[in-house]
């Protein structure tokens, strides 16, 4: 009784599966019909269905990169990162393994935007930076593994943006700590920018930053060596600009932002 009652709440109208006996063609062409009008959930049911079962099938690899891309629209960031990196484990010499990379940085790339994020959380010295290495990572694989990629121009260009939005990161935490009183940390975060971003813009504050920091540690000599690189390489810097005098080095000068 137990077993007939079960196999007939299997075949329940309500339960039954629309897409029992579709081909591999037809799944995939729904799912792209999805996708196209932006349902996104709806395209990444039928591509895994398609990936379920017809796995070794002309349309499977295909199916993997587009779930991975519909998870990221329907913001599924780690099922989609997920699937990309089980596509380039799989397929490493596939023909579009270079957009597995880039779309693994753009997933990350995107992962704090938006206005909503930026009312949520508008101090970026206490966002994670992960997500930003992690996509920084991902572009430069695109980028030094398929230069001729249509997708290394792109990926370049934002990775660019990705070594400023790091050293930006180091900067507002040694400013943080310049706010505190903590000028050991701060030298040290500011002096990290400098040495592992060295193009970024943001490299102009974290020297002010140290200057600053080791004139109030008494380290003379340090503060001496940033005075000289300040005024070498930003002779024009807002930092140095101001009402002074013999009594008050540049250095002591407060800047209002702060």
């Amino acid at each position: 009784m137990l077993a007939l009652l079960t196999s007939g709440c299997g075949l329940l109208p309500s339960e039954k599966d629309e897409t029992q006996g579709w081909s591999a063609q037809k799944l995939y062409g729904e799912a792209k019909d999805a996708m196209n009008n932006r349902v996104w959930d709806k395209a990444a049911k039928y591509l895994e269905k398609l990936e379920a079962r017809y796995p070794y099938g002309r349309y499977a690899q295909q199916a993997q990169l587009d779930v991975a891309y519909c998870y990221w629209k329907n913001g599924e960031r780690a099922s989609a990162l997920a699937a990309a990196d089980r596509f380039i484990k799989l397929y490493p010499g596939h023909a579009n393994v270079d957009y597995a990379y880039y779309l693994k940085g753009l997933v990350n790339f995107n992962e704090n935007a938006g206005f909503m994020s930026v009312i949520d959380n508008p101090d970026l010295t206490e966002r994670d930076p992960k997500g930003t290495r992690e996509s920084f990572d991902a572009f430069k694989e695109l980028v030094n593994r398929f230069p001729e990629s249509k997708y290394a121009e792109d990926g370049a260009a934002r990775m660019r943006y990705l070594v400023n939005s790091l050293a930006m990161n180091e900067v507002h935490v040694a400013r943080y700590y310049m706010k505190r009183g903590a000028y050991v940390a701060a030298a040290n975060r500011a002096q990290y920018a400098v040495q592992n971003y060295p193009q970024a813009p943001a490299l102009e504050e974290a020297v002010f930053i140290m200057v600053k920091a080791y004139d109030y540690l008494g380290m003379t000599d340090l503060r001496d060596s940033a005075d000289r690189v300040m005024r070498k390489n930003f002779p024009d810097s807002k930092y140095l600009k101001g009402t002074v005098t013999l009594t008050a080095p540049w250095w002591k000068l407060w800047d209002p932002n702060w």
